[in-house]
C-alpha cells in the first residue's frame, strides 16, 4: 500500500514539477507540442513494442477492446442527448468531450509504475477500442456538429486513424502475435530503452499542459460534461468490477478506465472545427486532475 502511494505521489511531483517549469519559462507550451510528438511517435509505440511482443491474446484482452468501443458509442449519443437543448455549435463540442479518454499520456505511466508491463497489457487493449473512438467516433460527431454544412468525409476519419503511430503500433504488434512471430531480438533492445522514457515525459506534459484558467460563463457546462463523464464512468465501472468473472487486472481495467481524463486530441479538433478552444482546454485540465485524485484513491482501497 505505501508503494502505491509513494508512486502517485513521485507522479505528483514530476507533472508540478512540468507546471513549475512552464511557470518559470524554462519550458513553453510550444515546446510541449515537439514533447508530444516525440511520446506519440518514438517512447510510446516504443513501449507498446515492447510490451506486447509477447502477448497472448485470450477472449478477456479481445473483450475489454469491444467493451471499449461500445461504451465509447454509447457515451457519444448519450451526449448528443443529454446537450440536446445547446445550439448545434455547443452540442456539438459539449458532445465530444464526453466518449473517450487519455491512456497514452495518463494512465499508462501510472498503470506502469504500479502493475508493470501486465498492467500496460490490459490498458493497451482497452486503448486499441479508445483509439477507434478518438479518431473515429468522436471525430465524426466534432465534425457532424461543426456547421449546417458539415460534410463528414471517411477519407478524413480514415486518415486520422491511419496518422495514429500508437495504432498502427498496435495493429503491427497483434497481427504479429496472431502470426505467432516476434520482432527480432535487436529491436526489442532498442524499444525496451526507449520505452523507459516514456513514464517520466508524459507526466511532464501533462504537468506543461496543465493550467488554471477558468471562466465562470463555462461554469455550468463544464459541470455538465463532468457529471455525464464521472457518474455513468464510476456506475458502469464499479458495475462490470463485480459482474465479470475475470481476473484483478481486467477489473481495475475496467473501474479506472471509464474514469481517466479527456484525450488531448479533442484540442485539436477544437482547433479544427473552430470549437471554443479556451473552453475544450480548460475541461481537458481539470479531468486530469480530478481523474488523478480519483484513480489515487480508488488504487488505495483497493
Amino acid at each position: 500500500m505505501n508503494n502505491v502511494h509513494e508512486q502517485f505521489l513521485l507522479s505528483l511531483l514530476i507533472i508540478i514539477l512540468g507546471y513549475v517549469f512552464k511557470r518559470i519559462n524554462l519550458i513553453s507550451e510550444q515546446d510541449g507540442q515537439c514533447l508530444s510528438r516525440l511520446i506519440f511517435n518514438i517512447t510510446l509505440p516504443a513501449l507498446i513494442i515492447s510490451t506486447f511482443n509477447t502477448i497472448i491474446i485470450d477472449f478477456s484482452l479481445i473483450l475489454i477492446t469491444i467493451i471499449g468501443i461500445v461504451y465509447g458509442i454509447f457515451m457519444a449519443i448519450l451526449g448528443v442527448i443529454v446537450f440536446k437543448n445547446e445550439d448545434r455549435k455547443v452540442r456539438g463540442m459539449l458532445s465530444m468531450l464526453i466518449p473517450s479518454f487519455n491512456i497514452g499520456l495518463f494512465a499508462y505511466p501510472l498503470v506502469e509504475a504500479i502493475w508493470g508491463h501486465e498492467g500496460i497489457k490490459y490498458f493497451g487493449m482497452f486503448d486499441v477500442g479508445n483509439s477507434i473512438v478518438v479518431f473515429g467516433v468522436t471525430y465524426i460527431f466534432a465534425s457532424y456538429f461543426s456547421s449546417e454544412n458539415a460534410d463528414i468525409k471517411v477519407a478524413n476519419i480514415s486518415r486520422k486513424l491511419l496518422k495514429s503511430v500508437p495504432l498502427l503500433s498496435y495493429i503491427i504488434v497483434f497481427s504479429l502475435a496472431v502470426s505467432d512471430l516476434h520482432f527480432p531480438k535487436i529491436v526489442l533492445d532498442c524499444t525496451k530503452i526507449l520505452a523507459r522514457a516514456n513514464m517520466p515525459l508524459s507526466l511532464l506534459l501533462l504537468g506543461i499542459y496543465l493550467s488554471f484558467s477558468l471562466n465562470k460563463y463555462h461554469l455550468k457546462n463544464m459541470i455538465k460534461v463532468l457529471a455525464v463523464r464521472y457518474l455513468l464512468g464510476l456506475l458502469v465501472g464499479t458495475t462490470l468490477f463485480f459482474i465479470m468473472p475475470f481476473d484483478q487486472m481486467f477489473k481495475y481495467t475496467m473501474l479506472i478506465g471509464f474514469l481517466l481524463p479527456i484525450p488531448t486530441a479533442v484540442i485539436q479538433y477544437a482547433i479544427e472545427f473552430d470549437y471554443d478552444q479556451h473552453f475544450v482546454g480548460t475541461v481537458a485540465n481539470v479531468t486530469i486532475l480530478l481523474s488523478f485524485f480519483l484513480v489515487w484513491l480508488i488504487v488505495g482501497i483497493l
